[in-house]
């Protein structure tokens, strides 16, 4: 759903996107993801496998999800090492907070896919993790924003983020409305990112 909001933002910018779906790309197949990424300027990770409502409570469901995080995350920025990438973009989550503002360690697969973009930076290029509130709009669960969430974002808003995120500089930013527990003022500050939605 990210993807269906940043592909013609990117593509309005100039931007040649590459978008392969789940079917055309293995994400565990090192080889064809090294093939995916070559010569590519930007890596997003914007693959999920998020499961259906009823099945949410069930850890087993999401097996699938946590290795797209960590291990994908892992493949996606060896490749983009080796392939030139100059910015990898990892989307991760604020409900990583626990209300006194420490971060949940058993979300463990979203803190590894984080560390991920780390290392990239730490290779002298640009990592950046964008922390999103609970999505809502058109494709997610909440048409409306999410009651009882600390933190939310459209997805519209997201995707513009998303896009944005190529002018930050390496590091992990909360994105989410105005006004909400957890704060967007260094994405703002850094980007010069607003939420309209």
């Amino acid at each position: 759903m990210l993807g269906r909001s940043l592909s013609p933002l990117l593509a309005a910018e100039g931007h040649e996107v590459r978008a392969p779906r789940h079917e055309e790309l293995d994400l565990f197949d090192s080889e064809r993801v090294a093939e995916a990424v070559q010569d590519a300027e930007a890596v997003y990770h914007l693959a999920t496998r998020i499961p259906a409502r009823e099945r949410r409570g069930d850890p087993g469901a999401w097996l699938e999800n946590d290795r797209l995080r960590a291990d994908a995350s892992r493949l996606l920025v060896d490749a983009a090492l080796a392939g030139g990438t100059q910015v990898y973009v990892q989307p991760s989550v604020t409900f990583l907070y626990r209300q006194d503002g420490e971060v949940w360690p058993h979300l463990e697969s979203a803190l590894r896919a984080e560390r991920e973009a780390a290392r990239f930076a730490d290779a002298d290029r640009m990592g950046v993790v964008l922390r999103f509130g609970t999505l809502d709009g058109p494709g997610t669960d909440h048409e409306l924003p999410s009651q009882g969430a600390d933190a939310t974002i459209h997805v519209d808003d997201a995707g513009r983020a998303l896009l944005a995120a190529l002018e930050a500089s390496s590091g992990v930013y909360n994105v989410v409305r105005d006004g909400e527990r957890v704060s967007n003022a260094r994405f703002k500050q850094a980007t010069g990112w607003r939420p309209c939605l």
